[in-house]
């Protein structure tokens, strides 16, 4: 699917693999932050960086379906069922319960929270179109925060 850039350009062949019982809600969703002009690094599948969440993250790569466990965890994450989605990992951490980011460079995008390009905020847009498919977002998690983070239960 088409993503609108950190480059102010419209990005033709996105791909995200997930569950096709959510497939049409999630285009669906990704239509809108493309009409909001949300900005999105990359959007590849995980394959590319051969399953390795650490490496996507890395390179600020949106991805879906990877079949691992949920981060600190024996049990399958959401992803693993193609029924979650992170965007932008960067500039939308994952946070340990003791304040802790695996990614150096991203710690910036954590200590400042306000709105800006790829920041999904509590309540912004973002939030509000993954709300309307029934979907809930890791920021508003208790303890570990995971601002990128977005699946259906």
């Amino acid at each position: 699917m088409p993503y609108w850039g950190f480059d102010g350009k419209t990005h033709e062949g996105g791909k995200l693999v997930v569950n096709a019982e959510v497939a049409q809600d999630v285009a669906d969703t990704f239509g809108k932050l493309y009409k909001n002009k949300f900005p999105i690094r990359k959007m590849v599948p995980v394959d590319v960086y051969k399953g390795d969440d650490f490496d996507s993250i890395e390179a600020d790569n949106t991805s879906a379906f990877n079949c691992r466990p949920a981060t600190g965890s024996s049990n399958w994450s959401r992803h693993a069922y193609g029924m979650a989605v992170d965007i932008n990992p960067c500039e939308n951490p994952y946070v340990s319960t003791s304040g802790e980011i695996a990614h150096p460079r991203c710690k910036k995008f954590y200590t400042d929270r306000s709105p800006a390009p790829g920041v999904i905020t509590s309540g912004d847009k973002t939030v509000r179109a993954f709300e309307a498919i029934g979907w809930q977002w890791g920021g508003y998690w208790a303890g570990t925060k995971d601002f990128q983070h977005f699946d259906k239960r």
